[in-house]
């Protein structure tokens, strides 16, 4: 559909919207948490034990941490050294994409997909602020495409590679993995009625190299919390590491239990797609529906050039998920490269099959998508956070015309659509990475205070927090963890430095404490964006403060 030429180019100008985005600020909350837990495993040479704050932590694996801090190792203790395994994940992650979409259809729905993938924006986004799932979804896709491999042809390099990637899977977020890679599996066993694909002797060999791969994860779960059954983890003593990673894990993600409920709404996931995948958003649902049609026209048998491992795959997680009690929009990244081949296959077959006033009609759809955005990203630069760098300026110009020369090309409508897609999505992260982005971090407290205290050479070990409130952003950019203490103990210490709310300023200054040096910084909880804040002329009364006082 799109030429050698075409694809790389468009693949470059993705390249370079992650890249800017490396260097980012850390976000608040989960993605500077997860960097300070890496980084106290660097600084602390202590890769067995997970700790979230002072806390000991049981929850998600080792993986997503050890690469971070063997990324510190390597690179040093920085925010974009911290990003570098998810973007090579990610990368990861497209590369099977295009493996699975050629193995299941052709070398066009692969490229295609992989495009689609790298551009959907709850992936753009899991790469600036990176969670486990940046790492989960490469390795579950990569691991889905060898298992995949092998059911087609028993070979045995294809089920170790796809066990390997299976128990990097599982060693970075726990059971999730193996139902993402073992319900779509399952699926296209099912369609193609491999029967006896995982009766013989390869299956055995595989085993043994999942077992082998997560055996580091068990073995420091068992060395941290079995080895310690008097240690209480969430109001509980006796608690098992191993049996609770290989058991216990997902089933209290799924009922709330341990971490708690967010939502029992049934249909989260299905408006949070809306704007995960875009801007292929309407092309994907189009094509789950032609699908669905395409199944039951042939009553569930197998049909040439026809699979069921992308649409059973995500009609099943998609249900999963759906049913259980803690949500967060991230969690639908492992179905975005089964919707990824999905998409791209009914694109590639409206091309094959001339089918000119649909493709007309997707054409239209991402044509809309593109105006929306434009406006979106124009409001953004020139009204939410107005332009002053020149240099900005300047990219936004180079982007914009890039844009202009791809809407007005005069060429085949399929290859426009998948082009104009790309672009979009291009053009909105440039604008978020390079512009929005920075803008908006200036309003996390934590970030900012770091740089004040670096600034005027504040001696990092001599921060203190009156609360046991986290402060990942300034842990992180300090290097050293904000200690904790009390007004009380406060007067028994002499030169130190405090970090405190408004509240906890005026219950200072009520106590009749005195301090002689005083920083400010704005603070909003920049992941749960308002109308009010995005509006310069109502920002301010959406801010709140952070201080930093020095006590005498």
């Amino acid at each position: 559909m799109i030429s050698n030429t075409r694809y790389w180019f468009l693949i470059l100008l993705i390249v370079a919207v992650y890249v800017i985005g490396m260097f980012s600020v850390l976000f608040e909350n989960d993605s500077a948490q997860f960097a300070v837990m890496a980084m106290r495993m660097f600084q602390e040479n202590d890769f067995v034990n997970l700790f979230k704050g002072p806390n000991e932590y049981l929850d998600k694996p080792h993986m997503h941490y050890w690469l971070a801090a063997l990324s510190y190792k390597i690179f040093g203790l920085h925010d974009w050294a911290y990003r570098i395994p998810g973007i090579l994940a990610t990368f990861l992650g497209a590369y099977s994409c295009f493996g699975l979409g050629k193995l299941l259809y052709n070398k066009d729905v692969g490229r295609i997909a992989s495009l689609i993938f790298l551009t959907a924006q709850t992936i753009v986004l899991s790469v600036i602020d990176v969670r486990t799932d940046a790492v989960l979804t490469g390795f579950t896709i990569f691991s889905l495409w060898h298992l995949t491999a092998y059911v087609n042809t028993n070979s045995l390099k294809r089920i170790i590679l796809g066990a390997f990637g299976a128990g990097i899977a599982f060693s970075t977020k726990g059971q999730i993995a193996l139902v993402v890679i073992g319900l779509p599996i399952l699926c296209h066993i099912l369609y193609n009625r491999k029967w006896m694909s995982f009766v013989n002797w390869r299956v055995l060999v595989a085993i043994l190299v999942f077992a082998i791969t997560i055996t580091p994860i068990l073995y420091a779960y068992y060395l941290q919390f079995d080895l310690h059954p008097e240690k209480i983890i969430r109001n509980r003593d006796h608690r098992s590491g191993v049996f609770f990673i290989l058991w216990e894990q997902s089933f209290e993600r799924l009922s709330g239990e341990g971490i708690g409920k967010n939502s029992s709404d049934y249909f989260f996931f299905f408006h949070t797609f809306l704007w995960v995948f875009l801007p292929w958003t309407v092309i994907a649902l189009v094509a789950y529906y032609t699908k669905l049609k395409s199944i039951f026209e042939n009553k569930f048998k197998e049909a040439p050039k026809c699979e069921f491992l992308t649409f059973g795959g995500i009609t099943l997680i998609f249900l999963l998920i759906s049913f259980a009690q803690f949500k967060l929009p991230h969690y639908l990244n492992i179905i975005i490269p089964l919707f990824s081949i999905l998409t791209a296959f009914y694109l590639y077959k409206l091309q094959q099959l001339l089918k000119v006033k649909s493709i007309k009609t997707m054409l239209g759809v991402q044509y809309f998508i593109l105006a929306i955005v434009f406006i979106v990203s124009a409001l953004f630069c020139f009204f939410v956070f107005k332009i002053e760098s020149i240099y900005v300026y300047i990219l936004y110009a180079v982007v914009a015309v890039i844009t202009v020369v791809f809407v007005l090309k005069r060429e085949d409508y399929s290859k426009r659509i998948v082009t104009i897609g790309v672009i979009t999505s291009v053009l909105l992260n440039f604008v978020m990475n390079m512009h929005f982005y920075p803008n908006l971090l200036k309003y996390q407290a934590g970030s900012e205070m770091a740089k004040i205290a670096k600034k005027n050479n504040i001696p990092v070990e001599k921060i203190y927090k009156l609360s046991e409130e986290h402060t990942w952003a300034l842990d992180f950019y300090n290097q050293y963890p904000v200690q904790i203490t009390s007004l009380d103990r406060l007067d028994k210490q002499k030169d130190v430095w405090v970090y405190v709310s408004d509240e906890e300023l005026t219950l200072i200054r009520d106590s009749g404490r005195n301090w002689d040096k005083q920083f400010m910084v704005d603070n909003f909880r920049i992941s749960r964006l308002q109308l009010k804040f995005l509006n310069p002329v109502t920002r301010n009364k959406t801010l709140r403060h952070k201080y930093l006082i020095h006590v005498l």
